[in-house]
């Protein structure tokens, strides 16, 4: 009698960074507990705003996560977010789970899909990331590099702004992260600011 095989999960392929997929374009893989998922940004046109963090002041401990960037956006929308209802609202490509991308989740968009050749900048924790996949470390002046998606390169159809980016992780009452696409800067900003926001979702891999 043979015996029975052992359960094998099931992995999705996923396409090159940049590519279309899953209603928006591959972006990269990262972490969340003991799963890997993959990181789609949305199309630009339908995908992207300025507009501010959120209610100013009010301590969202549930929008504290550096990598899951649904259930902070999520606590965002429920202590009254006007950006992270719009986030939620979305249906793009037949897809309504879109959110504002976490602190790490928002690195990995800068990493792989740099929009500039600049300078990145470097400063004590710039690129620091333990949950992509690859651990992201630290940036040089000149790595990242600038993408060779020509798609996501400056001034293009899908390109990020080289301006400030929310992430929907909240630092502390008042203020939240957010990522500079010129240079990759990582810094706090006042949430009571408008800045540009670019939704994301992410599908389970493995």
């Amino acid at each position: 009698m043979n015996a029975p095989k052992p359960a094998v999960p099931a992995v999705l392929e996923t396409p090159a960074i940049g590519e279309a997929f899953e209603g928006g374009f591959f972006a990269g893989r990262i972490r969340i507990g003991s799963n890997e998922f993959a990181l789609i940004v949305s199309p630009k046109a339908p995908g992207e705003t300025d507009m501010a963090w959120g209610p100013r002041s009010k301590d969202i401990k549930a929008a504290r996560s550096c990598f899951d960037g649904m259930a902070n956006t999520s606590a965002m929308a429920e202590a009254g977010s006007e950006l992270a209802k719009w986030a939620l609202a979305l249906n793009i490509g037949g897809h309504a789970d879109w959110y504002i991308p976490s602190r790490d989740e928002l690195e990995i968009c800068y990493r792989n899909l740099k929009p500039t050749g600049q300078e990145n900048y470097c400063s004590f924790r710039d690129g620091d990331n333990a949950s992509s996949i690859p651990a992201g470390f630290l940036y040089t002046e000149q790595s990242p590099a600038q993408t060779a998606v020509s798609a996501f390169q400056d001034e293009n159809a899908e390109a990020f702004d080289c301006c400030w980016y929310w992430a929907s992780t909240q630092y502390s009452p008042g203020t939240a992260w957010s990522q500079d696409f010129s240079d990759g800067y990582q810094d706090l900003n006042h949430e009571g600011i408008e800045l540009r926001a670019r939704a994301v979702r992410r599908i389970l891999i493995l």
